[in-house]
């Protein structure tokens, strides 16, 4: 049974029945794991449910439980007169990733509003590729890597993304990785160089620093201190033994079932660790910016906001891309839209 998370709610958040969401502190709800919608026609299965039309659902609909899953984004409602922007940053952990590394042509193309995708497939290939005209299927490729490959992902990492499902061969997934690294050297120096932060901090219980992160040993905790100032905590890390037989860095926390158990990490993970903390250090950034208006709640890198029918979404974006003052060179974009009712559009 799929599980939806309501996090930071507060003792004061309610939801009422028509799914409204009610706050007496102002504070703001965190939401994750939210069934994603997809039906053509929403507004039609939505009107369905309120109804409690359940026959209708089931000769409408192949699945009556997905239909209600996906219905669930669609409970919360803005308030009489008011509507929803829902807007979101566009690309952002790859926009953060390029920026510590200082991987410039990623960053030049996001600047110049280029497609990342096929930028990325004419630096691996050696050849244009346009979204829709030269060598367009090669797209495609470009993708899967930059998804997959960001933080130190290799074969295993392309197939979890659905690179054999989109019809690439196994024996192609290798040389798209190598082609990838290739076409990204900051970025795969960032691996190492954070990685070998990591492993002299905690062999000397020193102070180390690369790309803007500061490694510090004390207490028992490996602190990893983003741009922003805010740190992120390792517990009684050391270094150990992979299950290859090589060296690896080790840490105390919860596994994938929830046990508190040591865990390995290595350079692109840290990385990955890194980048989300950041990416959501920014998006904190421009919570603050928006503060005078009504952020009802946040999903990851997007913020639902209750407002006025007379407010424009292109001013909420302008907001929210503000690049913070600890981040110069970064380049940001949010992207939104206007809805009666939360979803993904």
């Amino acid at each position: 049974m799929r599980t939806y998370d309501i996090i930071n709610a507060g003792p004061n958040n309610r939801f009422c029945a028509n799914g409204k969401i009610v706050s007496n502190s102002g504070a703001i709800v965190q939401l994750q794991n939210l069934f994603r919608n997809s039906l053509p026609d929403l507004d039609k299965a939505r009107e369905l449910v309120k109804q409690g039309n359940y026959n209708a659902l089931e000769v409408l609909y192949d699945s009556v439980p997905e239909v209600l899953a996906q219905c669930v984004r669609t409970a919360f409602v803005p308030a009489e007169g008011m509507k929803f922007i829902v807007a979101d940053f566009s690309a952002i952990e790859a926009r953060v990733l390029a920026w510590l590394a200082g991987e410039q042509w990623v960053l030049d193309v996001f600047k110049n509003g280029g497609d990342i995708y096929c930028e990325t497939a004419s630096r691996m290939f050696h050849c244009p590729v346009e979204k829709h005209g030269r060598n367009s299927e090669l797209r495609q490729e470009g993708k899967q890597a930059t998804l997959s490959c960001g933080y130190g992902g290799s074969v295993g990492a392309l197939r979890a993304m659905g690179a054999l499902d989109a019809g690439m061969k196994e024996e192609e997934l290798q040389p798209l990785v190598d082609a990838w690294r290739a076409a990204n050297p900051h970025i795969v120096q960032l691996w190492y160089d954070v990685e070998n932060a990591a492993k002299t901090v905690i062999a000397k219980k020193s102070v180390e620093e690369t790309h803007g992160l500061k490694f510090t040993y004390r207490g028992g905790m490996m602190y990893v201190t983003l741009p922003s100032g805010r740190n992120l905590a390792y517990v009684k890390p050391r270094m150990g033994e992979n299950r290859f037989g090589g060296e690896s860095i080790t840490y105390m926390g919860n596994d994938f079932a929830r046990h508190w158990s040591r865990i390995e990490t290595f350079g692109g993970k840290l990385v990955e660790n890194a980048v989300q903390g950041i990416s959501r250090d920014i998006l904190c950034h421009a919570m603050t910016l928006l503060k005078d208006m009504r952020i009802a709640a946040h999903i990851h890198d997007e913020l639902l906001i209750e407002s006025p029918m007379e407010t424009e979404v292109s001013e909420v974006c302008r907001k929210m891309a503000t690049v913070p003052p600890w981040a110069p060179g970064l380049v940001l974009r949010a992207d939104g839209y206007e809805c009666n009712f939360y979803k993904k559009e």
